[in-house]
């Protein structure tokens, strides 16, 4: 058995980057359910421009735009009207699915026409989204850990009102962290249809979204230890391309990385020391 690094990044990438996004915005005490929509819209929306532009620059930001535009949704209804984010971050994957579904049968036929577009370009072996995300690792712990601004976006999600009576203001606190992780979701999303699948489908994200939200459960709400559980999830889409053989049946391989994810809830996240106002949410008191 042979498993090419390059290519377990490769998968790992989409999981990766809606993590350590989403881990940040966890930290602000943020919950943010609807990864999977931010991701999926983002994929839509970076194949169709980048199918009207021929360029997968464009394509890019576009995808992370539709993330951002998604977040912000999400943020008017669970951080301004303190709505429960599991019923808001539901609405948002329906609204995506639903939503890009029909713009592609639109666009594409009922069956949807063979789509291919410009793949991001590489660097010394790399793409730029894969450098992107190596990149972020460290500015993600270093302003986290080490800055002021992180300091003030753990306590919002630690103690909100303590961080409140210190002078910060929690919800903006928690909807710049959402902004930004509504952003690499949408990095995500635009790198699974232009950095990997070089199209888009229905669906496509295949609930990488959920799957990104249980590794920052496993990797402790830290970037590199997030970064690290997603890996885990990589090499095991990967392992269906490596290990594939008639006496397996092939849906084994796929359902596996979702299985993982599953595993991970139920046992790593048991004890996790998740934010003590994680999900929960805020109104300033008058």
């Amino acid at each position: 058995m042979t498993i090419d690094p390059l290519l377990v990044l490769q998968f790992a990438a989409p999981v990766a980057m809606a993590a350590v996004g989403e881990t940040i915005h966890q930290r602000a005490g943020g919950l943010n359910i609807g990864i999977e929509g931010c991701m999926l819209a983002a994929a839509f929306a970076a194949t169709r421009v980048c199918d009207l532009s021929g360029s997968p620059w464009l394509g890019l930001g576009a995808g992370i735009a539709a993330g951002l535009v998604l977040a912000a949704i999400s943020g008017i209804f669970t951080i301004w009207q303190a709505i429960d984010p599991v019923v808001v971050g539901t609405a948002i994957n329906l609204l995506a699915l639903g939503l890009t579904g029909t713009l592609y049968r639109a666009e594409y036929g009922e069956s949807g026409r063979l789509l291919s577009v410009a793949k991001l370009p590489a660097f010394a072996g790399l793409d730029a989204g894969l450098w992107f995300l190596l990149l972020s690792l460290p500015v993600a712990w270093f302003g986290l850990m080490r800055t002021q601004w992180g300091l003030a976006l753990r306590a919002a999600g630690e103690a909100p009102k303590a961080a409140e009576a210190a002078g910060y203001r929690v919800a903006r606190l928690r909807q710049g962290a959402l902004w930004i992780g509504g952003a690499f979701a949408g990095l995500a999303g635009a790198y699974l249809a232009l950095g990997i699948n070089g199209s888009f489908s229905e669906n496509c994200t295949a609930g990488r979204g959920f799957v990104a939200i249980a590794m920052v459960t496993f990797g402790r709400w830290r970037p590199v230890w997030v970064f690290a559980a997603a890996m885990l999830i990589g090499f095991a889409e990967s392992l269906q391309f490596s290990l594939q053989s008639n006496q397996v049946p092939f849906q084994l391989w796929v359902a596996l990385p979702y299985v993982l994810a599953l595993l991970v809830l139920v046992f790593a996240g048991k004890g996790a020391p998740a934010p003590g106002a994680l999900g929960v949410p805020y109104r300033r008191e008058a």
